[in-house]
């Protein structure tokens, strides 16, 4: 039985935002209308799809709004309609002011990350690219500053050495679910209390930011350490993944890197340089130690695992663009 308390607005697009609308209808909130991004040609095939939060509305009989334009009075007149409440984003583009202040007890938002710590569009890359042993998830009420709200509540989440950001992207969304349901309990029953960020920050403490990731910010620098290009491999494992370039018989191309392990195995001066083993061993040398790679993918080929590629492919003689990215 759906909640009447609050007539909630759904603001989202992605899986991520469709797994938290699915847990709070599970909750029997009052969801009145859903905005999302409008249908687009995806595949190959360039058939339109709908996006996982438009599947999960029209699942459940909810309205769902398409917008391309988040001004467009038009549009504003048909959301007021709807008399909402309270609105929820996840996972959403920017929305303006006469949309997130329309409700009349404002607008909160899910973040995956602590705020005020990585503000941005990717924090849970970034968390991974950065070495962090821990991340976590934050509802906040929307302000004019992007992710700068008022806290209303938050959860601290570990991250395991060898997670990548898929497997942290599908943790955050199981748990973000749960942070969310909670806290609108909270603002149904008016037992919450709202935090400055700033009262959040310690002297001293040093705050990263998230912001969104572009190509270029994949490309591997082999002159980095292990670590640290590991780090990156698995902050942008399955997307948009990590890539450098290879060569062979004055041929380049793109290739990504999705998974790979860390190594005992010094390579001090082979930076760039790939080692073949037995029993289908790939490594490439950084400025400490040698990656043992096992999962890529060369432009225009399917993704696959390195005994697999090798076992039709030759990389001998085969080099790496590694210029110095200072």
């Amino acid at each position: 039985m759906k909640n009447d308390k609050l007539r909630i607005v759904f603001s989202g697009t992605p899986e991520f935002a469709a797994t938290c609308l699915d847990k709070l209808i599970e909750d029997g909130f009052n969801i009145v209308v859903v905005i999302t991004a409008p249908d687009r040609k995806k595949g190959r095939g360039q058939s339109i799809a709908m996006s996982a939060v438009k599947e999960t509305a029209l699942k459940n009989n909810i309205t769902v709004l398409q917008p391309t334009n988040l001004k467009d009075p038009e549009f504003n007149a048909e959301l007021s309609s709807f008399n909402a409440d309270l609105g929820v984003v996840v996972a959403f583009r920017m929305l303006p002011e006469s949309v997130w202040d329309m409700p009349s007890l404002g607008t909160v938002n899910l973040h995956a990350s602590l705020l005020p710590n990585y503000r941005g569009a990717a924090p849970i890359n970034w968390v991974l690219i950065n070495g962090e042993s821990k991340t976590g998830l934050t509802t906040f009420f929307l302000k004019h500053e992007i992710d700068t709200g008022d806290v209303i509540k938050q959860e601290e989440v570990s991250i395991s050495e060898d997670m990548d950001a898929g497997e942290l992207h599908d943790l955050l969304a199981l748990e973000g679910a749960n942070l969310l349901s909670q806290t609108l309990r909270l603002i149904e029953d008016g037992d919450y209390e709202k935090i400055a960020q700033n009262d959040l920050i310690s002297e001293g403490r040093i705050l990263h930011k998230a912001p969104k990731i572009f190509k270029v910010d994949g490309e591997i620098n082999w002159n980095d350490s292990a670590q640290k290009v590991y780090n990156k491999i698995r902050g942008l494992s399955p997307y948009p993944a990590a890539w450098t370039i290879m060569n062979k018989n004055g041929k380049s191309s793109k290739v990504k890197v999705f998974k790979a392990n860390l190594s005992d195995i010094p390579s001090i001066g082979k930076q760039g340089i790939i080692q073949l083993k037995e029993n289908a061993v790939m490594m490439i040398g950084t400025a400490d130690f040698y990656l043992i790679i096992h999962e890529i993918q060369f432009e225009g080929k399917q993704k696959m695992d390195m005994a697999s590629f090798l076992r039709g492919n030759d990389l001998s003689e085969t080099t790496i663009n590694n210029q110095s990215h200072e």
